[in-house]
């Protein structure tokens, strides 16, 4: 899970840290620091480096373990989840093949860096740190989002409802923060205990030990279609962009991205892809780059 990733991230030797830090939240801000590919009037193929376009691949890296954006299709070693569906739509529209690899999250900016890889999509949060290594194409956006027993039996319907309720957070998690957070000005406290994760977090909703839990959104969406038995408020809390890592020295493979991402945004097909997995509330308007905080 993201927070999980998030927490083994910050055992991680500072200069290490810097670059390979996992998903974490922060208001949105900046702008893009690359001009607009779209004006150039060419397509998103011919906007591809003559060295990757006379390869013809893509080299696209992964960490699967944070479903529904990366992960394996059951029972076989297959890749699937938004990321790897994404990257498909992004190699088509490049008319490039596309070779997707799985590896460990904190070796992902490193292998961007070193030129295994020529593109990185794993849930990866648009940071000024990671800007300091690599450029990002933005294309999610998301936050926590309150989760209760499915019909809301307490009727909670914000931050503000948590307040003098038994709410289960996970350790080290940015949920945990935003928790906090609300909870230094509620006048009646929370109730918080902490869990390993959301999975372990929604065992105490099932036992009825707390009433709600604060969840990343994209996995909180795919605990509500496949369980059943849960509900998620709409509104996100602490949202950030997500994005595509691009290296530094390679601007032109990122307008390209950057031009196949507004394609696939305009025609639909990129709502499409999030919305068969239940995160069409994530989505973004239009693809940016380096458009987090």
């Amino acid at each position: 899970m993201a927070n999980r990733r998030r927490a083994r991230s910050l055992a991680a030797l500072a200069l290490v840290a810097l670059l390979t830090v996992s998903c974490g939240r922060s208001e949105q801000g900046g702008g893009s620091s690359a001009a607009d590919p779209a004006a150039s009037g060419r397509s998103a193929a011919e906007l591809v480096p003559a060295d990757i376009r006379k390869k013809g691949v893509l080299r696209v890296a992964t960490a699967v373990g944070y479903p529904p954006m990366e992960m394996y299709k059951p029972g076989t070693t297959e890749l699937t989840g938004v990321d790897p569906d994404l990257a498909r739509a992004v190699a088509d529209r490049l008319g490039l093949k596309l070779e997707l690899t799985n590896a460990a999250f904190d070796g992902l900016i490193p292998g961007l860096q070193s030129g295994r890889f020529d593109l990185v999509m794993s849930s990866m949060t648009d940071s000024p740190e990671r800007r300091k290594a690599v450029d990002f194409v933005d294309y999610f956006r998301t936050g926590g989002v309150v989760m209760t027993k499915k019909g809301n039996p307490e009727g909670i319907t914000s931050l503000e409802d948590l307040c003098g309720k038994a709410v289960v957070l996970a350790k080290g998690s940015s949920n945990l923060a935003i928790g906090q957070k609300q909870n230094a000005e509620c006048a009646e406290k929370m109730r918080i205990s902490q869990s390993e994760d959301a999975p372990t977090g929604l065992l105490q909703l099932d036992s009825g030990r707390a009433v709600a839990t604060i969840v990343d959104y994209p996995v909180a969406a795919m605990f509500v279609k496949e369980k059943g038995v849960y509900e998620a408020l709409p509104t996100q809390y602490g949202s950030a962009p997500w994005g595509i890592a691009v290296a530094k020295d390679d601007s032109g493979l990122r307008d390209a991205v950057q031009k196949a991402l507004q394609g696939l945004i305009d025609d639909g097909g990129y709502r499409k892809i999030l919305d068969s997995y239940g995160v069409g509330g994530s989505a973004v308007p239009k693809a940016t780059v380096n458009d987090g905080a």
